[in-house]
C-alpha cells in the first residue's frame, strides 16, 4: 500500500470521526479522534483474526506497523504545531508570567524526571521487573515534559483565567525542547556513553537558547519582509517557510527545532496586533493557521490511538503501567505546587493548583520519543508505561478538564469567592 493511499484512508476515518463527534458524542476532538484511532487498531486486529482472507486489511496493518511515527511527529508535525500554537499565545502575558513558565520548563522537568524515573524504578523492583535506574530515569525524561498538541487542543474548551492558560501554554510549549534534550542525554548515560552532568546541562543551554534565538532571528525578518508588501498569499506563504525553516534549520546546526518554532510562531502572533499586514492579510494568516493546527491535530491523535497495533501491552506489564500514570501524576503535583500556592496568595486565583496538575497532558511527543528507544530488555515495559499513561492523560484528563475548569470559575463567580471591599 503506498504512502498516499494509507493517508487517504487517514484523513477518510479522521473527517468521518469529526462529523460523527460534531454532531453527537461532543467530546474534545483530540479524545474523540484518539478514541477513533484505538477503535480502528481493534477492528484491523479483529479482522486478521476473525478473517485472515482479507488481503486488504493486513495490508492496512502492515503499513501501520511500519509507519515511522517518531518521524512523523518529531520531523514532520511538531513544528507545524508548536508554531501554530505558540502564534495564538499572549506574548505581554507570558512576558508577565515569564519566571514560572522557565522554571516549570526547566526545573520542573528535571525534578518530575527524577521523582517519576526513581518512582517507577522502585515499582518496577517490587513488582518483579527488571528495569534499571538509568532506564527508569529516561522513562522520566520522555514522560515529564507536557505535550504542548494535547495542553493546547485542551485548553480550548476550558474557561480559565489568563494567567493561568498562559503558563500552561508557555510550559507546553517550552518544556518539550527542553525535554528531548534531557531524554537524549539520559539515553546515552542508560547506553553507557556517560555524558557528563556539566555537559549535558550545557547541551541543554545552548540548544534551547540557541533555539530560541534562531526563530526569534528568523521571525524578524520574515516580519521585516511582510511590512513591504500587501499580498496575502504570499504573506501566508511567508509564514509557512518561516516554520518549516526555523524548524529544519535549527535540527540542521543541533540546536532546538521545536524551540526555534516556538520563538517564531510568537514573535509573529505578537505582530499580528501591530500595523505589520493588513486586516485581510491578518484574516488570512488566522484562518490558514487556525486549520493547520486542528486538522493536524486530529490526524496526530488519531494515529496516537492506531499505535495500539504496534505497543506491547502484556499483562505482566499492567502494574507497572498503573503505577506510572500514579507517579506522574504525583510528580506533576510536587511540581507545580510552589506555584500553584503563589498564584492563589498572590493573584486569588482559587483552584490554582488543581488546574496545574490536571492540565499538564501527555500525548503524542512522549510516545514519539520512546519508540525512538534502541532494542534494549527495557522497551517494552517503557513502551508500555508511556501509551498507558498518554491514553489515560489524553482520555481522563482531557474529558474531564473543562468540567473542572467551569466548576472552578463557577466558585470564583460566587459571592462567597469575591473578597469583602476592605480586603
Amino acid at each position: 500500500m503506498s504512502f498516499f493511499q494509507l493517508a487517504t484512508i487517514f484523513m477518510l476515518l479522521v473527517a468521518s470521526g469529526g462529523w460523527v463527534n460534531a454532531r453527537t458524542l461532543k467530546l474534545p476532538q483530540g479524545v474523540a479522534m484518539m478514541l477513533m484511532g484505538l477503535a480502528s487498531a481493534l477492528a484491523l486486529a479483529g479482522l486478521q483474526q476473525l478473517t485472515p482472507w482479507i488481503s486488504s486489511a493486513r495490508a492496512v496493518a502492515r503499513s501501520v506497523e511500519q509507519l515511522d511515527f517518531p518521524q512523523t511527529v518529531l520531523g514532520y508535525l511538531l513544528g507545524f504545531l508548536l508554531f501554530a500554537g505558540a502564534m495564538h499565545v499572549d506574548v505581554s502575558a507570558l512576558r508577565r508570567r515569564g519566571l514560572s513558565v522557565w522554571t516549570l520548563a526547566t526545573l520542573g522537568v528535571a525534578a518530575s524526571t527524577a521523582i517519576v524515573g526513581v518512582g517507577v524504578w522502585l515499582a518496577a523492583g517490587w513488582i518483579g521487573l527488571a528495569l534499571s535506574l538509568p532506564w527508569a530515569l529516561v522513562f522520566g525524561a520522555l514522560i515529564s515534559p507536557t505535550d504542548p498538541v494535547a495542553v493546547l487542543a485542551t485548553l480550548r474548551r476550558g474557561r480559565l483565567p489568563a494567567g493561568l492558560r498562559v503558563v500552561l501554554q508557555g510550559e507546553a510549549l517550552f518544556n518539550d525542547g527542553v525535554g528531548i534534550v534531557v531524554f537524549v542525554a539520559l539515553v546515552e548515560f542508560a547506553t553507557g556513553q556517560t555524558p557528563s552532568a556539566g555537559e549535558a546541562l550545557l547541551q541543554v543551554v545552548l540548544q534551547a537558547a540557541g533555539g530560541l534565538a534562531v526563530g526569534l532571528g528568523a521571525g524578524f525578518v520574515a516580519i521585516q519582509a511582510m511590512r513591504r508588501i500587501d499580498d496575502h498569499v504570499v504573506e501566508v506563504s511567508l509564514s509557512l517557510a518561516l516554520a518549516m525553516g526555523v524548524y529544519a534549520g535549527a535540527q540542521v546546526i543541533q540546536l532546538s527545532g521545536p524551540i526555534a518554532a516556538v520563538g517564531a510562531g510568537l514573535l509573529l502572533g505578537h505582530s499580528r496586533g501591530k500595523p505589520t499586514m493588513s486586516d485581510t492579510t491578518r484574516a488570512h494568516l488566522t484562518s490558514f493557521w487556525t486549520l493547520v493546527d486542528e486538522i493536524l491535530n486530529a490526524v496526530l491523535f488519531f494515529l496516537l490511538g492506531l499505535l495500539l497495533l504496534v505497543i506491547p501491552l502484556e499483562a505482566r506489564l499492567a502494574g507497572l503501567s498503573a503505577a506510572a500514570i500514579v507517579l506522574v501524576l504525583v510528580a506533576r503535583a510536587v511540581v507545580v505546587l510552589p506555584w500553584g500556592a503563589y498564584f492563589h496568595i498572590r493573584h486569588r486565583e482559587r483552584g490554582a493548583n488543581a488546574i496545574l496538575v490536571w492540565g499538564g497532558l501527555h500525548g503524542a511527543l512522549s510516545v514519539a520519543l520512546a519508540l525512538t528507544l534502541p532494542p534494549t530488555a527495557e522497551r517494552p515495559a517503557i513502551l508500555a508505561a508511556t501509551y498507558s499513561v498518554c491514553v489515560f492523560s489524553v482520555a481522563v484528563q482531557g474529558v474531564t478538564f473543562g468540567p473542572l475548569a467551569a466548576r472552578l470559575e463557577r466558585s470564583r463567580a460566587s459571592p462567597a469567592a469575591q473578597p469583602s471591599p476592605s480586603a
